[in-house]
């Protein structure tokens, strides 16, 4: 009995979100359009509450749950607990953002807690069954969300795109999966990774599931070859919805990286390192040399999310505890950066108007320097220059793949990093040195100054001092 209310206990976070999920989603049904922002503030303390319960639950051990298929481990708390800040964040920023389009409803809020849900469930994930439902919750809410505004044929077809290649990846990842299982008898990750390393000899039907596997993770993280969605869907789909999509997922994306490669399979790390490199290269050169040709900012976002994608896998084929926690850091700072980047563009856009091209920033100094100021901090740090968090970001998983003797893997991240520097500066100096062709003011809340101001200054305050957070990945690696 105490086991099981042991289990309970560390599930309360998820137990909690669900409930209240619920709960708005039938008090939505019975709220006038003038009383939606009872929706929005429940979804707010759902997101507070959540984090409150991660923090308390967090004592620094490994418990497992639910007959071994849930773990409660450092790096679960950690990844829930910026999860949770993130899309605390985003929901505020979207606010505004669909009260001017008619689109204030309680879909976009319920959708955004089941994908919440999702994530947590992938992060604390300690079976390849658990893994595999989390991901498709969360993949079920994001197609939703993508499709939410229903008089959009762009989005229609950007939420088709996303469901037909999101199913083909899905059932890849199953795929390797029920190989993985076949070969070992187990779904448990402990129970996996204990049968490998048993092996004599390595199996070729162990190297044909793996391969499926990683083609799976490839998909779901946009790296390349596999990238072909992320430009479609982050143009495609309310801007809202694409700020939610290309910050906080990441984190869960990173986290089921490693309980399937770095855990499951860390026997066979020389092989899927391997795998790693090449689409790590291949998202670093296709992600910053296409998103020089861009002239829309999301779709210049969306290239360079593929980018990251190869700094992060970088981090995690490096195979080491640092370089784990260098691509932890990674994944957390960059959906920092992603929710100021869309942040800005809902913040420049109004009703009618949707200030998603390069142009749109021409002269934004002129029009409101602090906020031009904040744009320059976050195109700095995605660019990698000091002191903003996306320099360190990029310092540490590139010390991670020097450490373990791939100095080639490094030179190329930095090559590309100077390429990619280009259309980065490109934003700073439409918003610095162009004439503005828009001469209205900034319609935004002061909620929303609040928060991208916060956003914004935390970057460079990150960068300034990298080390509590850097601290914190480490401790959630096991260093």
């Amino acid at each position: 009995m105490n086991v099981e209310m042991m289990g309970l206990q560390l599930l309360l976070p998820e137990i909690f979100v669900l409930t209240m999920a619920c709960i708005v989603l039938v008090l939505d049904l019975f709220l006038h359009d003038r009383n939606r922002v009872v929706t929005y503030g429940l979804s707010q303390l759902t997101l507070f509450g959540a984090l409150a319960l991660v923090i308390a639950l967090a004592d620094g051990d490994s418990h497992t749950a639910m007959f071994g298929t849930y773990v409660a481990d450092p790096m679960a708390s950690l990844a829930k607990a910026f999860v949770m800040l993130v899309v605390f964040a985003v929901f505020l920023y979207s606010k505004d953002y669909l009260r001017q389009r008619d689109l204030f409803k309680g879909e976009y809020y319920v959708l955004g807690l089941f994908g919440v849900l999702g994530m947590m469930v992938m992060i604390s994930a300690h079976s390849y069954l658990t893994l595999y439902l989390g991901l498709e919750l969360l993949s079920l809410s994001l197609y939703a969300m993508v499709a939410f505004h229903r008089d959009s044929g762009v989005a229609s077809e950007a939420a088709m795109k996303y469901f037909v290649l999101g199913a083909l990846a899905s059932g890849m990842l199953l795929y390797g999966m029920s190989l993985i299982y076949g070969i070992t008898g187990s779904l448990n990750i402990a129970e996996v990774a204990a049968s490998i390393g048993a092996m004599a000899e390595l199996e070729l039907a162990l190297i044909f599931a793996l391969s499926f596997v990683v083609l799976g993770l490839a998909f779901k993280l946009g790296a390349v070859p596999f990238h072909m969605w992320i430009p479609d869907v982050y143009h495609g789909a309310p801007t809202c919805v694409t700020l939610f999509i290309g910050s906080a997922p990441k984190i869960a994306a990173f986290a089921m990286a490693m309980r399937l490669l770095a855990e499951s399979l860390g026997g066979v790390q020389a092989d899927w390192g391997g795998m790693l490199a090449i689409l790590a290269v291949l998202s670093l050169a296709v992600g910053n040399v296409i998103a020089i040709a861009q002239a829309n900012l999301k779709r210049m976002l969306a290239y360079s999310t593929i980018s990251h994608v190869g700094f992060l896998l970088l981090g995690i084929l490096s195979g080491t505890v640092e370089g784990y926690a260098s691509a932890l850091f990674y994944a957390i700072t960059y959906a920092i950066m992603a929710a100021a980047a869309f942040g800005m563009i809902i913040l420049l856009s109004r009703t009618g108007f949707e200030a998603d091209t390069l142009e749109d920033f021409k002269g934004l100094n002129a029009r409101s320097p602090w906020h031009a100021f904040l744009m320059l901090l976050v195109m700095f740090s995605m660019a990698g220059v000091p002191p903003t968090v996306g320099f360190y970001a990029k310092l540490a998983v590139i010390q991670a793949v020097v450490g373990v003797d791939l100095l080639w893997l490094a030179l190329v991240a930095v090559f590309f990093s100077i390429i990619g520097a280009f259309y980065y500066l490109r934003v700073v100096k439409l918003m610095y040195f162009d004439e503005p062709l828009d001469s209205q003011p900034l319609e935004y809340g002061t909620d929303m100054h609040v928060a991208i101001s916060v956003n914004g200054l935390a970057i460079l305050l990150l960068g300034l001092f990298p080390g509590a957070l850097m601290s914190a990945c480490m401790a959630a690696m096991g260093l």
